[in-house]
């Protein structure tokens, strides 16, 4: 497959110390040869800075932490567990899970963080399918032997197996090396803009689960290499979160968009003081310009982001800086400093095409899926499912491949049409599907859940006419008081949308 990239156009990031290797893949030059040497030196630097602070829960320094998972790894070792052996982590967010995934690391063993919302049969087939020779539970001490810290591995050493939780079938899991690990932390502070001798004073509040790459790669890791304390929110509450901002003084926070504007929507969100936070990301769904520019008003001294990524990205791909982050709120930015993006076959009308993506942060490919694996990583290339276009360097996701709507030979892709939607009155929560049609082969279906007891299509029909094309706007609207079908990874299950839901009559005879 012979695929040029595509100008990094506006691209604002630094790129300094960057080179591409003999593959012609970029990567940045100087970083440790492990999590381990990563960690290392923080602990040299920061012994007695806060490493992490589980909220309502213990509270540990990097020598602490250190120390807490060296005695982790020995007593992996004194359980059988040896190089290369996988461990898998259920244990639920906080303290215990930061010391048993470097415990593992310095075990020498690799990590397979368990998505705790998932199906017992799905956790059943991850245990079995990574071949895990140990497992933290919860309620089961931390295994407790001589202190242990192996550092022989390399950037190309297998650190982790993280399972994507896919619509249909079982789990893949995506094999993540060191280097893996250690470009995405690189391209965080870059594009996020942290300052790396920040230390201390970069107080990260983690709101999303550990076991997601946001959570694990993008902040605990970022902190782990800055010296900066990560603040573990355990379980989501919102008016925690709200408190722990204010007692934790937490500078830098990264969620998907819903709690954001869960957290605005707070009667009392004045009475917090969220003067500390200088740094917001967002991510993983359609945000609305409004919202973008309410999170501005209410932390105007942050600035603000949106971060695109896959766990087979190892997390960040593409970010777009505060300066874009309003007027092009339905952008997920540029590509990142090491990162290289195409279109593959893009429509010759729109320019829409697979979104191909190549970089050091791209993994290995998935345990135990060969087929999977060759379909996926070609020649280099991650073919990530997405549809998109790009504009001056800047990329526009427009749908997931198998989710486009050919409406009489039209392309209406959903995610455009749910992005839309997110600013119309009376929505808290939409998917945008096909509804089966006998002269125009699809017509476009949201399914929408309300903000309150009413819903008001005539008002949502008003409000898309000036921001669509009219062959865009949904023809059909179902009503449902549940929030919409997801499965354990927070991907919308359109499949079971499509299958399950009733459509009723066209709005306005359309």
């Amino acid at each position: 497959m012979t695929v040029r990239p595509a100008p990094r156009g506006a691209a604002p990031f630094d790129t300094s110390g960057v080179a591409r290797d003999a593959h012609g893949i970029a990567r940045y030059t100087d970083l440790p040869s492990s999590l381990v040497s990563m960690l290392r030196a923080t602990v040299d630097a920061h012994a007695d800075s806060e490493a992490v602070v589980e909220v309502d829960g213990p509270r540990l320094t990097f020598r602490e932490l250190w120390d807490r998972a060296a005695r982790v790894a020995g007593g992996l070792r004194a359980a059988g567990v040896q190089h290369g052996d996988r461990v898998a982590n259920l244990l639920p967010a906080g303290a215990d899970w930061v010391v048993a995934f470097l415990g593992t690391q310095f075990a020498e063993a690799v990590v397979v963080p368990v998505n705790t919302r998932f199906a017992e049969s799905e956790i059943d087939y991850v245990l079995s399918d990574s071949g895990a020779t140990f497992t933290f539970r919860p309620g089961a001490p931390l295994p407790d032997g001589g202190p242990l810290v192996v550092d022989s591995l390399g950037q190309d050493d297998l650190a982790a197996i993280f399972y994507t939780s896919g619509t249909t079938g079982f789990p893949k899991g995506a094999m993540m090396t060191h280097g893996n690990f250690l470009s995405n932390i690189e391209t965080a502070i870059r594009v996020i803009d942290v300052d790396r001798a920040g230390g201390p004073s970069v107080r990260n509040l983690v709101s999303v689960p550990l076991f997601h790459v946001t959570g694990c790669n993008s902040q605990l890791l970022l902190q782990l290499a800055i010296g900066g304390p990560t603040v573990v929110l355990p379980a989501f509450d919102v008016q925690r979160f709200l408190r722990a901002i204010v007692e934790e003084r937490i500078t830098m926070l990264t969620s998907v968009p819903a709690i954001y504007a869960l957290a605005l929507a707070q009667p009392n969100v004045g009475e917090f003081d969220v003067g500390s936070v200088t740094r917001i990301a967002y991510g993983g769904a359609p945000i609305a310009p409004a919202l973008v520019e309410r999170i501005q008003r209410a932390f105007p001294r942050a600035r603000v982001g949106n971060g695109f990524g896959l766990t087979e990205t190892s997390s960040i791909a593409t970010f777009l800086p505060h300066e874009w982050a309003a007027e092009h709120a339905d952008s997920v930015g540029f590509a990142a400093p090491v990162v290289d993006l195409a279109v593959d076959d893009p429509d010759p009308r729109t320019g829409v095409g697979e979104l191909l993506i190549r970089g050091p942060n791209v993994v290995r490919g998935y345990w135990n899926k060969p087929e999977a694996t060759e379909k996926t990583f070609v020649d280099g290339w991650l073919r990530s499912g997405d549809l998109a276009r790009i504009d001056d360097g800047l990329v526009f996701v427009v749908d997931r491949a198998k989710d486009m709507i050919n409406r009489g030979g039209e392309n209406v892709y959903s995610v455009e049409v749910e992005n839309a939607l997110a600013g119309a009155p009376g929505i808290a929560e939409v998917a945008v599907v096909g509804v089966a049609d006998e002269v125009m082969g699809e017509k476009v279906g949201a399914v929408v859940v309300p903000t309150g007891a009413e819903f008001d299509p005539d008002a949502v029909l008003n409000y898309l006419s000036d921001r669509l094309a009219d062959f865009k706007i949904p023809q059909y609207f179902a009503v449902r008081t549940e929030p919409l079908p997801r499965n354990p990874g927070g991907k919308l299950l359109k499949r079971q949308l499509r299958e399950q839901t009733d459509w009723g009559a066209p709005v306005r005879g359309r």
